[in-house]
């Protein structure tokens, strides 16, 4: 089953941020086993050119990845070099929302085509196969994490096309001047915008930092869950690494 099919379906998925341009992190942690990974352009050093490499990686290694983009000019892009899907941030209105669909899809939207890419595959497909194929397996995944989205949720939520909702619950904290994600306006925030993303029977996707977040959201309706990232990981070994040999260092002296 495809990575959007799996979506669709509520299977539950568990992938990490990448934050470092080079190809080995999605290596490694396709080799863990991790259902998918994001790309970063939003917040990481991210060109086209270290975005490609990890989606070439992405498909020798069978992990499929999502870019989270900076905004929706960088959309075609991502999706000419195969990208599973697309993440959007800062979705505040359905104008948005309907503009971000129709970046990534040919029929009703305004992708431009091409098959001279990864995607296409390098021109090896007729133009009907391809444009039905991209537009049934590209995923779109829009970022709500700003105040004024949260009034607009249902309305974000029920534009065709839309496959799931993320919840930004840090740009929340921050919009709302709160210095933690467990406040109690970023977890009714957190309620309002899974509310209505399982009213219009949208996938829900956060970002969580452990399990017992991840058991909470998840009954919320949360299913796709972003843990940590490749950079998260290597400072959290490194760091247990590290005490462990201070500690028996220490003990031995």
């Amino acid at each position: 089953m495809k990575f959007r099919q799996r979506l669709l379906a509520g299977q539950i998925l568990i992938g990490t941020m990448l934050k470092t341009p080079a190809c080995q992190p999605t290596e490694i942690i396709a080799d863990v086993g991790f259902d998918f990974v994001v790309v970063d352009q939003e917040h990481s050093p991210f060109d086209r050119s270290t975005t490609d490499l990890v989606l070439l990686a992405g498909r020798a290694t069978g992990v499929p990845v999502l870019v989270r983009v900076p905004g929706i000019e960088m959309t075609l892009a991502a999706c000419d070099g195969g990208a599973h899907g697309i993440i959007v941030p800062h979705v505040v209105n359905s104008e948005q929302a309907r503009n971000a669909v129709a970046s990534c899809r040919y029929s009703g939207g305004h992708r431009g085509y091409a098959t001279s890419t990864r995607a296409g595959p390098y021109a090896s497909v007729p133009m009907a196969r391809h444009v039905s194929e991209s537009d049934a397996q590209t995923t779109v995944i829009l970022q709500i994490e700003d105040p004024a989205g949260l009034h607009d949720t249902d309305s974000i939520a029920a534009i065709e096309g839309v496959d799931g909702v993320f919840i930004g619950r840090n740009d929340l904290a921050c919009a709302f001047g709160e210095d933690s994600v467990d406040s109690p306006a970023v977890r009714n925030a957190v309620a309002d915008i899974a509310d209505g993303a399982r009213a219009q029977k949208k996938a829900i996707g956060v970002f969580v930092s452990n399990v017992s977040e991840m058991k909470w959201l998840k009954k919320m309706g949360a299913t796709l869950f972003i843990f940590s990232s490749d950079q998260g990981f290597l400072r959290m070994g490194a760091a247990r690494c590290l005490a462990e040999a201070r500690s028996t260092a220490s003990a031995e002296s």
